[in-house]
């Protein structure tokens, strides 16, 4: 597994991660960007991310996540009504998307335990395969419909690359994000360039 196996030193550790603060957070969260890889790499950094996520007074969530075991053309949720981990069932919400059994996909399974921790009731937990512009955009504007929930997009960034070299690669790939730079999308070195191109059209969609 990507992280202990074990429900106490699991809890422990992801208790650990979320411990960790920000300084000067914005009050209002609508999402947050994590990477997926194990727990022992890069716990602490989708930790700090989910504890911005505490005081926002939601309990439920959508998790964006690339597919890295199955040759996917389109998006595909759980076809179960919970999602399992050592800290237990987490309840499943489905908006509409087809169902298949993907809860090998590590990208989406590596957020359950935070969501768990923070005590959220429900999560859609949607794999992405290759899809096109459109697609995106179709994706984006049924997510954009759901209420009362927060986005979470699953996508490490630049992979074996010497360290200064992927500094700057990812700091390439943040910009873009950041200027929802849809002509240059290509550019992006990411595992999950597919959620992150439903996030960009979702943040131009709501305005945000």
């Amino acid at each position: 597994m990507w992280y202990p196996e074990s429900k106490e030193i699991l809890d422990e550790q992801v208790s650990k991660f979320l411990s960790r603060k920000t300084s000067n957070p914005p009050e209002k969260i609508n999402g947050i960007i994590v990477p997926h890889a194990g727990y022992e790499f890069s716990g602490a950094i989708p930790g700090k991310a989910f504890a911005l996520l505490k005081k926002q007074g939601i309990n439920r969530a959508v998790i964006n996540a690339p597919s890295h075991y199955h040759q996917l053309n389109g998006i595909l949720t759980l076809n179960k009504k919970e999602w399992y981990t050592p800290l237990g069932g987490m309840t499943l919400f489905n908006e509409g998307f087809d169902e298949n059994d993907i809860q090998r996909e590590h990208s989406i399974d590596n957020q359950i335990p935070f969501l768990q921790k923070l005590g959220f009731k429900e999560v859609l937990p949607l794999m992405v395969g290759s899809i096109g512009n459109m697609q995106a955009i179709r994706i984006a504007e049924k997510l954009s419909r759901i209420k009362d929930a927060v986005y979470i997009f699953s996508t490490d960034l630049s992979h074996f690359l010497p360290y200064n070299e992927a500094i700057q690669k990812d700091k390439q790939t943040i910009k873009l994000i950041e200027d929802l730079d849809f002509q240059n999308f290509q550019k992006i070195d990411a595992c999950g360039i597919y959620p992150l191109l439903i996030l960009m059209h979702f943040c131009r969609i709501n305005n945000l």
